[in-house]
Formats: structure tokens, sequence, C-alpha cells
């Protein structure tokens, strides 16, 4: 069971929109327990990270997502949904969920803030999420803040603007991007299809 978690984010629509599109029936819940039954989960999300936080965990969902992904089950975060696995964010001053040691920080005046629009993802390492998606290809991203891992080790995918920062990072079967795939046209219906295929195993 594919679950997409609708914890009153925007853009949930288009993901739907996406993983069906692939043929996929996903479970569109806000349910604890469908967490412990996914086979794959997806967090997607637009907005602020604050927000985020307090609706996770007004619906009780923060410790089933950490028990999901403690037990390296396959998990797929999107936008927000990537911050907010991070330690603390400099947006609202904000605390995380702190699976993944690191900050989230603004963009450092220079280029128009959000950062929205096409631009490219640069593989730093080789994983099964890439497959089929060439080198440098171009993504769409929408955002004012982006993560510094810590661990260097679980950067999988770097993007240009004014600074070089982390897009995607990877971790056992733990997937998460800056970027929108679903909004990203053919190689981000790719780049789903390749999480569901890792998620299979």
């Amino acid at each position: 069971m594919i679950v997409i978690l609708d914890y009153g984010a925007g853009n949930l629509r288009s993901v739907i929109n996406a993983v069906s599109s692939l043929g996929y029936q996903p479970c569109i819940s806000n349910q604890p327990a469908d967490v412990y039954k996914a086979d794959a989960l997806i967090l997607p999300g637009v907005g602020a990270a604050g927000d985020t936080m307090t609706n996770l965990s007004r619906l009780s969902l923060i410790e089933p997502i950490k028990d999901y992904i403690s037990q390296s089950r396959p998990f797929l975060g999107i936008c927000i949904g990537m911050q907010i696995l991070f330690t603390h964010t400099e947006e609202g001053n904000c605390d995380c969920l702190n699976i993944l040691p690191g900050q989230v920080r603004r963009f450092p005046e220079g280029p128009k803030i959000p950062h929205m629009g096409w631009n490219q993802v640069k593989q730093k390492k080789f994983h099964p999420i890439f497959e089929g998606i060439p080198d440098n290809t171009n993504f769409y991203f929408v955002h004012s803040y982006y993560v510094t891992p810590e661990d260097r080790s679980i950067v999988a995918g770097e993007t240009d603007y004014n600074i070089t920062f982390c897009s995607v990072v990877v971790r056992d079967k733990l997937v998460a991007t800056q970027f929108h795939p679903e909004k990203s046209g053919r190689d981000g219906l790719r780049f789903y299809q390749n999480f569901f295929k890792l998620a299979k195993g």
C-alpha cells in the first residue's frame, strides 16, 4: 500500500495525480495506523515548516513517521517533507523531526527568493533513485530555505542557486527531495517510478 500523508499541506492533488498516472492507487490518509501499514510512505508539502509540525503533532503522526523511518522502510519526503526531517529550521525558529542531523537555512540575499522554477540537479552519488535520469536534469523548485546535512554522505544531489545546496538526500530506503517531482514532467514521473521500484526491493 502506497500511503500519501494528508496533513493539510498544499500540493497534495498534484502528488496524487502523478502517482495515479503511473498506475498505482495510493491511499490518502492522516491516520497513524495507515503509516504503520504502508509499504511506501510519501510526505509531500508546500507551506511553512511550523504549520507542518503543528499539523503532524495535532494528528498524532510524528511518532509513527519516526518509527516507520527508523525501520528503514521506503519513505519519500518532498519539499517541506524533506526539510522537516532535519533537526531545526530558521523558518520560524522551529524544531523539526530530527531524523537527519542538520539545519534548514534561508537563502542568503542575492537572487530572487523564493527560488522558483526549473533548475539542474547534479548527481553526487550513484543511487537507484536516479535510474534512467541523466545527470544535470532539470526539476521544478519552489522554496526559500535549503537543508544542510551534518552527514555529507547522505547528499545524493546538489543544485546551484547563488550557493550550492543539497537538493536530494538518500539513506537506506529514505529519499527526500527539495524539488517537486510531480511538477517535473517525464523525469519527475521517472523519479517516482524509481522510488516505487526501490520500495518493492
